[in-house]
């Protein structure tokens, strides 16, 4: 157990008080923080598309040495982001981590998706104990300004989704989402690497809670098609562990520019480290057995995790 509590004195967020500090404070940290996250980014934006290009060069091993220097300029990134959430918020931590995480092994992250400070949170937890984590990314997502190089750069798998009605009119493009996770992971063969997937594949709403009418009190239902893709491609000679992360903010979910403003007092993740086995590795867009047996896997872990985040939220 893990906790990082404010010291003696320390102020409390209205999340934690049921006090709402003046507006113009509120807003003046966010401001701040915000400000210095820009510059942050800012700052080390130049170097991932330059080496990101030398990273061209028809070269394995230098390929392999250029992804190293971009992720540990990264881990630098997410450490000074992290003084950042140090200095601008009062946050009570309660974190729970199995012993043992390595920054040489790979590892597939799982986690629930609450908010956009869900990813902050992933970053602070894992920074320097996991390899740097990379993400799944919407393939309109590489336009954002300066992220979207960057992480092109560092290799994020940019991934294209098709419904199944657009499948029925183009049913070539059948299982072409698939190819690219598999390109994405090759590139992850020669580093260690910890790959990220928000397994519900959006962050969770009401809205969409009752639109999914899913059967989870705290959780949308869960995608199980890209945790399968990846174990297929790095499970079991690469890939080793998965890593299934439960975020709770127990005094309820927040919008992100609350989280920068400092209104969010309390974070609870809880990681469980899960062997990934060869039941965990099979064809599962043709094979359907797999398919029907990787899913109910997935949702047992998602029941699990239901009632964990409830606990949690007391």
């Amino acid at each position: 157990m893990n906790n990082d509590k404010p010291g003696p004195g320390a102020p409390h967020s209205a999340a934690g008080t049921g006090k709402r500090r003046p507006a113009l404070t509120r807003h003046a940290t966010g401001s701040v923080s915000m400000l210095l996250y820009f510059l942050n980014t800012a700052v080390m934006f130049p170097f991932f598309p330059a080496i990101g290009l030398l990273k061209l060069l028809p070269a394995a091993r230098w390929r392999a040495l250029c992804g190293r220097v971009l992720d540990r300029m990264a881990t630098l990134w997410i450490s000074i982001n992290n003084l950042n959430l140090k200095i601008t918020k009062r946050i009570h931590w309660d974190i729970t981590e199995p012993e043992g995480l390595n920054s040489r092994e790979c590892y597939l992250v799982i986690a629930n998706h609450r908010s956009w400070a869900d990813i902050l949170i992933l970053q602070k937890v894992f920074n320097r104990k996991i390899p740097f984590l990379k993400f799944f990314l919407k393939k309109e997502l590489i336009w954002v300004p300066l992220m979207g190089i960057a992480w092109w750069a560092l290799d994020f798998p940019f991934m294209k989704r098709y419904s199944g009605a657009f499948l029925k009119k183009f049913p070539h493009l059948k299982g072409k989402d698939i190819e690219i996770t598999r390109k994405a992971c090759e590139k992850f063969r020669h580093i260690p690497v910890s790959v990220m997937n928000f397994v519900e594949g959006t962050r969770f709403t009401y809205k969409k809670h009752r639109g999914q009418n899913s059967p989870f009190a705290n959780l949308l239902r869960p995608k199980a098609g890209g945790m399968a893709f990846v174990l297929s491609t790095m499970g079991g000679e690469r890939m080793k562990k998965i890593l299934n992360v439960s975020i709770c903010y127990p005094d309820g979910i927040h919008s992100f520019w609350d989280f920068l403003c400092g209104e969010i007092s309390r974070v609870r993740v809880h990681i469980e480290e899960l062997p990934i086995t060869a039941q965990h590795l099979g064809d599962y867009l043709n094979n359907e057995r797999f398919r029907e047996d990787f899913q109910e896997w997935v949702n047992r872990l998602w029941r699990e995790k239901d009632l964990r985040l409830s606990e949690m939220s007391l």
